[in-house]
């Protein structure tokens, strides 16, 4: 028998305040990391920054792939990255630019899905980094922005399953239905 004084208890929660902290920063350094990339490719499209093509030269290459009219959905596209990679910075309506994100990703994927995963020719684009990212932003939607973001502690936070699974659906959806109006018109 043993005296119930001597006895230690283990630690009722399996994370410590350590870990939180260590979860809360990696998901920052993600979202921050990720979010801003997708941004500068956002303002590369738009406005040119960051030694891109600008919005005219998106527009036309836009039209080039398919995308008529173009005016629409370049504008569109580097709106989504822009839009949904601030958003995420901030960790703002986290699944919503997730879903942004994401859907602009299935789109980029499918144009550049002829080049492969990994092509053989370095000329040829292939779909890797769109696929990388569609993963990085669905990771964040189930996950929700962490402790150290706009979202954190307020009444509009969702984060889990149900909200990880509805920005899925929500940008499927709008990716397809992208895809659908690029075929349609």
């Amino acid at each position: 028998m043993t005296d119930t004084a001597t006895r230690t208890t283990p630690a009722t929660s399996p994370s410590t305040t350590d870990e939180v902290t260590a979860a809360g920063i990696g998901l920052l350094v993600l979202r921050v990391g990720f979010g801003g990339l997708m941004a500068a490719y956002g303002a590369q499209k738009l406005f040119g920054w960051f030694n891109g093509m600008g919005w005219q030269t998106t527009t036309d290459s836009f039209e080039a792939m398919g995308y008529n009219p173009g005016v629409l959905f370049g504008t569109l596209a580097g709106l989504s990255e822009l839009v949904g990679g601030l958003l995420l910075v901030f960790g703002l309506f986290t699944p919503l630019a997730a879903a942004i994100v994401l859907g602009t990703m299935i789109n980029a994927i499918n144009v550049l899905w002829a080049g492969g995963l990994f092509p053989a020719d370095p000329s040829v684009t292939g779909y890797s980094t769109p696929l990388v990212y569609a993963i990085a932003a669905a990771g964040l939607a189930f996950t929700g922005p962490g402790r150290f973001s706009l979202d954190a502690g307020r009444p509009w936070a969702r984060q889990g399953v149900v909200w990880g699974g509805a920005a899925v659906a929500v940008a499927v959806v709008a990716a397809v239905l992208t895809l659908i109006l690029k075929a349609a018109l």
